[in-house]
């Protein structure tokens, strides 16, 4: 029988790692951090990302229940992207990360 490397992080970590390693990912909870917002306004705090990877990352997150799509009332085309409760308990890791970052590389 094969015995697991104690130096190989468990599945769930690596998983979280992959998750939290992007970038784009953490930014995009970032902004939504501050309520629901449009794909334009979202892509214009992001410093005009790529729409294809703005979407792509969206989707992604959607699929992962980090955030979910909301039809607007008023322009049914139109949809609003928010945090689900789930994206919401990345809050705490992603703002320790920022003030990690402002103490040592600001």
């Amino acid at each position: 029988m094969r015995q697991a490397n104690p130096f190989q992080p468990p599945k769930c970590f690596q998983e979280g790692f992959k998750l939290l390693g992007d970038a784009w990912t953490l930014l995009i909870i970032r902004n939504l951090s501050d309520g629901g917002q449009r794909f334009c306004a979202l892509q214009r705090k992001l410093n005009n990302v790529n729409p294809v990877t703005l979407t792509s990352r969206l989707k992604k997150m959607e699929k992962l229940d980090l955030i979910e799509r909301q039809t607007e009332t008023i322009d049914k085309n139109s949809v609003c992207y928010q945090l689900t409760d789930k994206g919401e308990e990345i809050l705490p890791i992603l703002l320790a990360l920022e003030t990690y970052a402002k103490k040592h590389f600001a």
